[in-house]
């Protein structure tokens, strides 16, 4: 899926190096300090999916981009983050710090009360962010550190007992409130816009012929970025003035051009990578949009 940070490209794009068996580790977890993390030398944090849980406490000025919202904070947070919807987060200062976990699924299989994505700020449309006031932000940190000693330790149990250190924490944030606050944004539409503007782009340049054009449809960037596909369309339009079609179709006909154009691909091959089930499809796409044939144009 597009967008998708793997445990692997974690590990790789953020520590350089990769814990042992992870593939084989369907309930993986971890914790870690936020400054080991983040900085020079270090890839930004990109807007996308992952495939595994975070829950990390945030201090400084930071904007957080989840879904469709941006969120501007400033002192400790709280934040839980799930594999079903994008996020990305920018410092706005330099004083960060912090903690973070990470963990799959299966590390709370069979151990919470209807399943982890039940839980209100992991539920589809939940509220992942707990401003924290000077107290609380002692009281999580206390558990992390104590996360932070745990996992170096040689305990046989060490996993049991991080387990309750993450519901501890799931708990200490249902007892209070997520911060209303937090969800306050003067345009959405434009945000929305940006957001479905940088899937798209990601997506090209096309570079071999086996490379495929997978978000074509509205409704793929919908399922994407965690919105219906009416919210993504309606946001798309009022900033715009165009439909979602327009823009994608815009953009993969100048791909098509391009390729055309600076390639030796034959018209099969660009079909394909334009994610075209068949030439024939292709053609008719081409024509409607340039009045011209993809051999005529290439001529």
């Amino acid at each position: 899926m597009l967008g998708q940070q793997t445990l692997e490209d974690f590990y790789r794009e953020k520590l350089n190096w990769m814990p042992e068996n992870l593939k084989k580790d369907i309930g993986h977890f971890n914790v870690f300090r936020l400054e080991d993390c983040m900085g020079a030398g270090k890839t930004p944090v990109q807007y996308s999916r992952r495939e595994f849980y975070k829950i990390t406490l945030m201090r400084g000025r930071h904007a957080y981009h989840y879904a469709d919202k941006s969120i501007e904070v400033s002192g400790a947070t709280l934040l839980f983050f799930n594999p079903d919807v994008p996020y990305a987060f920018e410092p706005l200062s330099d004083d960060s710090s912090g903690c973070f976990c990470i963990f799959k699924e299966a590390f709370f299989t069979n151990h919470v009360r209807g399943g982890i994505r039940e839980l209100p700020m992991f539920a589809p449309g939940g509220k992942p962010g707990y401003v924290l006031t000077e107290s609380q932000d002692k009281h999580v940190s206390g558990i992390f550190e104590k996360m932070l000693e745990e996992i170096g330790s040689d305990y046989v149990y060490k996993y049991d007992l991080l387990r309750n250190y993450i519901t501890e924490l799931i708990h200490y944030a249902l007892k209070s409130k997520p911060t209303e606050t937090l969800y306050q944004h003067i345009d959405a539409n434009a945000r929305i816009t940006a957001v479905f503007t940088e899937l798209l782009e990601r997506q090209f340049p096309i570079e071999s012929p086996t490379q495929r054009f997978s978000l074509r449809s509205a409704r793929d960037f919908a399922e994407q970025l965690a919105v219906h596909v009416n919210h993504l369309n309606r946001a798309i339009r009022l900033t715009t003035g165009r439909t979602t079609t327009d823009h994608i179709f815009e953009r993969l006909s100048n791909e098509a051009k391009a390729l055309l154009k600076h390639t030796s691909w034959n018209v099969s091959e660009i079909s394909y990578s334009l994610g075209f089930e068949d030439p024939a499809h292709f053609n008719h796409f081409f024509k409607k949009h340039t009045n011209m044939t993809p051999s005529s144009f290439r001529a």
